[in-house]
Formats: C-alpha cells, sequence, structure tokens
C-alpha cells in the first residue's frame, strides 16, 4: 500500500512497490534510523536499493545507525523552486559524513545522508543558524514528521559535540 504524505505544502508519494524506501520511511516514522547492511559483505548503504553496490548480493538486514555525523558538503538555497520553500529561505540541504562505517569501503568512501538543516525539533533551521553552518560541523539526526509512515531524516546542529573553531563555507557575494 502505498505511503502518502504533505510535507511544506508538497505532496510525498512512496509507491507500494517501492518496498526498500516504505521499510526506510516506516522505521523514521518511529525515529529509528536504520539502513540496509549487507549480509554478503557487512558494508552498510544509503539510499536504500534492492542489491548491494559493493558485492550485488540482494540479501540484506535492516540495522540501527547512529544518527550522527559531519557536514562534508551543503548547499544554500536563496531561490527556492518550490513555492511552498520560498518562506523558509535561505534554509540548507546537507550531506553528511555518518560517523558509522566511515572509510569503509575505502579509505575515501563514507556512508553520507542527505537531509536539510533543521532545529532540535525539525523545523526548517532560521537565516542565523543557516549561516553558522558549513563543512566540518557536527551534527546529530531529528526527524519531521509528516504523516503515519512517513518521517523525514534531518539534521541539527549537535550541541553535545566538540565544534571545529572555524568551518568552510562557499564565499559569499
Amino acid at each position: 500500500m502505498s505511503v502518502q504524505g504533505t510535507y511544506l505544502g508538497m505532496s510525498l508519494t512512496i509507491d507500494d512497490l517501492d518496498q526498500e524506501n516504505i521499510a526506510y520511511f516506516g522505521y523514521c516514522a518511529k525515529h529509528d534510523f536504520r539502513l540496509q547492511k549487507c549480509d554478503d559483505c557487512g558494508l552498510l548503504r544509503y539510499p536504500p536499493t534492492t542489491g548491494c553496490p559493493w558485492c550485488a548480493s540482494p540479501k540484506a538486514t535492516w540495522t540501527s545507525v547512529e544518527g550522527k555525523g559531519t557536514v562534508h558538503s551543503y548547499e544554500e538555497v536563496h531561490h527556492a523552486i518550490q513555492p511552498a520553500f520560498k518562506a523558509h529561505t535561505p534554509y540548507m540541504v546537507l550531506l553528511v559524513d555518518l560517523d558509522t562505517q566511515k572509510g569503509a569501503p575505502s579509505a575515501y568512501e563514507a556512508l553520507r545522508v542527505v537531509g536539510n538543516l533543521t532545529t532540535a525539533d525539525g523545523t526548517l533551521a532560521p537565516p542565523d543558524m543557516v549561516r553558522g553552518v558549513g563543512i566540518g560541523t557536527r551534527v546529530r539526526m531529528v526527524f519531521s514528521d509528516v504523516a503515519e509512515g512517513i518521517s523525514l531524516p534531518q539534521w541539527t546542529i549537535d550541541t553535545t559535540a566538540v565544534q571545529p573553531d572555524k568551518v568552510w563555507r562557499y564565499p559569499q557575494e
């Protein structure tokens, strides 16, 4: 059965044939961050898929993962394409290196998970918070509840972690 919800006025649908994403967002709806761990090579993967990207095995087990990491890259959106996001500009989309499985399967790889920068309650971050985040910022996962069966994994500043003295940010005009 497909799962549907609305986030900031934008409809979201996960079709019933997309079992991997239904499972993933189902765990997120319980505020339980899980990723698929390959039963053959033991590597975790994101996004959810029907086969392991490293060994091609179709066998995997959903495994709880700590949602903490470091901003690897980001985009700061000032001109929203979706009308519902216009009132929230600037907002930030983060690509986060999880602390889990860092440097595997090679020294240059990590599990990287995308999500918006939010406040601790899962609402899009205000401009002053956006201005303080850059590459190297330590973040933790929070969830934005959308509908029954869907919560979006998002990122907020990890106030319990040691933050770098200076984070790298793109030069501002």
